[in-house]
């Protein structure tokens, strides 16, 4: 009888376990040393917040080199080759990598604000409990069943947590004008960040921001529309919200 399982010139696969394992390293490099640097954003993350080993300030400012070294990488998977034309840098602008590059190099000038690393381990965890997957895998479906069950809980709550990204990424905002008066942050601070969100609000591939903006720009103008709401109160808010609907609609 002949083998139904396998053919003449078939590429042999590779049983679960360890050896798949190591199959899966030397096929995906990149994205392992990805999956290794957000491992680091992790714990350096609980270094800055719990500054039990080492110095907190340290460990904030690791967090966001970390978040850059991912960034380049994805970026390189992204867009392998680089070219000095005006495509190219539309191209650029559009990657959510470049976006945390970008967002990684702001405050790498500004004194450590935990809110600014939030959405930066966010996404590292995401990221890792992904692909962590991939790797438990390779090693079986019933392997490391305590490992699975957390990354289960990361992804059942992913919409949750992107949602907490945007809402960072937009409150950031003000709180780096709030840094320039505490001495903490210089003034060219909320300009490039400025130009970060309006980054973010144009995500092709995160909408998550763009509709968080959208709901806190409608909460504004409910706000303002009651009548219990001072006249100036009123009028303030209004201007707010005609400066969020304009940074809304440059990018629909």
């Amino acid at each position: 009888m002949a083998d139904t399982t396998s053919s003449e010139g078939s590429a042999p696969t590779v049983e679960k376990g360890w050896p798949a394992l190591k199959q899966q390293i030397i096929q995906d490099k990149i994205k392992v040393a990805q999956w290794s640097i957000r491992l680091v954003t992790i714990l350096f993350t609980f270094a800055y917040l719990l500054p039990i080993f080492g110095n907190p300030y340290d460990a904030y400012y690791k967090v966001l080199l970390s978040c850059m070294a991912t960034n380049i990488l994805r970026l390189h998977q992204r867009i392998p080759r680089i070219s000095f034309t005006r495509e190219f840098m539309i191209t650029l602008f559009l990657e959510d990598s470049f976006h945390y590059l970008f967002y990684s190099f702001v405050f790498q000038y500004a004194a450590p604000v935990t809110l600014v690393i939030i959405p930066v381990f966010l996404f590292a965890l995401l990221h890792f409990a992904s692909y962590s997957l991939t790797l438990l895998d390779c090693l079986g479906q019933n392997s490391w069943w305590g490992a699975r069950l957390l990354i289960s809980l990361v992804e059942f709550q992913s919409q949750n947590i992107l949602r907490l990204c945007a809402f960072c990424e937009i409150f950031v905002l003000p709180l780096s004008l709030i840094l320039i008066f505490t001495g903490r942050a210089s003034f060219l601070t909320p300009v490039l960040y400025y130009q970060f969100l309006q980054l973010r609000l144009a995500s092709r591939r995160n909408p998550f921001t763009r509709n968080v903006f959208i709901e806190i720009t409608n909460g504004f103008s409910n706000i303002a529309m009651k009548p219990s709401v001072p006249e100036f109160l009123r009028r303030v808010i209004g201007s707010l919200v005609d400066i969020m609907r304009r940074m809304t609609t440059m990018h629909q």
